[in-house]
């Protein structure tokens, strides 16, 4: 900016030179202060969500580790069976820890790849943008001042010329008669040369001012549409990201769950096989000590296998406790709520039964109409063995 262009620019500030204004582009550069702005705070705002899940991966690889160091195999009984079946709750126990692992880092991975990447992308033009804005505003004070300039130079034209005469006159009557022209004639080219400088440096000043305008005329209004198009990818890619993250943890730690319900199993056979040797050795001594009048007395049926008893359904099992919800898909099977006491039942043909699907009927039902029609068959995850 030269020091004419500076001038200029104080004598507008003071409101005693024209300037140019044009409000269609100022609500554009608006929009685009407004739009840099948001965009800088998304960015801002993905890459603190980014730092979160870090921090939310290494605090549940922590917590897993800390399950990891904990498990020790010689917990539950050493058994032959029993072993086998640790050594199988070990191995599922690191898979789970490891497909858990696997997923934070993926989910972090997506997230950057395919929503922050985006808005980098997106914000990436902006610097360039606003530079050409800053140099249009240059150019278009430069522009005013060479208007300005010219525009003084037509309205003095002829003011200049009246000035250039009166000396002129003096010039004439002291120079001899052959010199007199060539003076006149000096003098009108100088002025001639001014006014055309003037009208050179305007065109100049107009041509660069008008092709920074018309291209940002252009870019703007596009660059301020595609926002909506960089918002909703950005928000949708992370919530289908977020939704299939929280579906995949969400089966792990199902997962996790189950591992830790095989564990409070083997622990619960662990204790109760002692305490069942010794009911047997008291059964066995009390039958021994009773053996004449138990020959006499009938015989006790088993309420837990031919269902004879009222207070048992027939093929009754064990006894479970639902520890999930469960939704019936079909008509065969036991709806459960968490609370549940459900009786399970021995399946007539053995063959029917799915692994990990048990056969049973709700206690409340049972204790109220004595009925097993309602039994259903349910998932034994579902459940815990009481």
């Amino acid at each position: 900016m030269n020091g004419s262009s500076w001038s200029l620019q104080v004598l507008q500030k003071l409101g005693k030179a024209d300037e140019t204004r044009d409000a269609a582009f100022e609500e554009l550069v608006t929009n685009f202060n407004k739009q840099t702005a948001e965009g800088t705070k998304l960015q801002r705002d993905l890459k603190a969500y980014l730092s979160a899940v870090k921090l939310m991966h290494e605090a549940s690889r922590r917590l897993q580790d800390c399950l990891a160091d904990m498990y020790e195999p010689d917990w539950f009984g050493k058994e032959e069976m029993d072993s086998l079946a640790e050594e199988m709750i070990e191995k599922e126990l690191d898979f789970n820890l490891e497909d858990t692992d696997t997923l934070w880092l993926d989910y972090h991975q997506n997230i950057t790849d395919k929503s922050l990447l985006c808005v980098d992308t997106y914000l990436a033009q902006f610097p360039d943008i606003k530079a050409r804005i800053a140099k249009r505003e240059r150019k278009l004070v430069d522009f005013d001042s060479a208007r300005h300039h010219f525009g003084s130079l037509q309205k003095g034209k002829k003011k200049d010329e009246a000035k250039i005469a009166k000396p002129a006159v003096l010039l004439e009557m002291a120079a001899p008669s052959w010199a007199q022209g060539l003076i006149s004639a000096h003098q009108v080219a100088q002025t001639n040369l001014s006014y055309n400088q003037a009208e050179e440096e305007l065109g100049r000043a107009q041509k660069i001012f008008e092709e920074l305008n018309v291209e940002l005329q252009d870019e703007l209004p596009a660059l301020w549409e595609s926002r909506v198009g960089v918002y909703v990818g950005t928000f949708q890619s992370l919530a289908g990201h977020q939704e299939k993250f929280h579906k995949d943890l969400s089966k792990l730690s199902q997962n996790l769950n189950d591992i830790m319900s095989k564990m409070e199993e083997q622990r619960q056979l662990k204790n109760d096989a002692p305490a069942a040797s010794k009911k047997g050795d008291g059964a066995k001594s009390e039958e021994a000590n009773h053996s004449e009048s138990a020959g006499s007395a009938p015989k006790l049926q088993s309420s837990v296998t031919n269902g004879s008893s009222g207070d048992l359904p027939p093929g009754f099992l064990y006894k479970v406790k639902a520890v999930h919800e469960y939704t019936a898909t079909d008509n065969d099977e036991l709806e459960l709520n968490i609370g549940d006491m459900v009786l399970v039942l021995a399946f007539d043909n053995p063959d029917e039964q799915d692994d990990g699907w048990l056969l049973g009927l709700k206690e409340s039902h049972w204790l109220q109409k004595k009925d097993i029609s309602a039994k259903g068959v349910f998932p034994e995850n579902f459940t815990q063995k009481v």
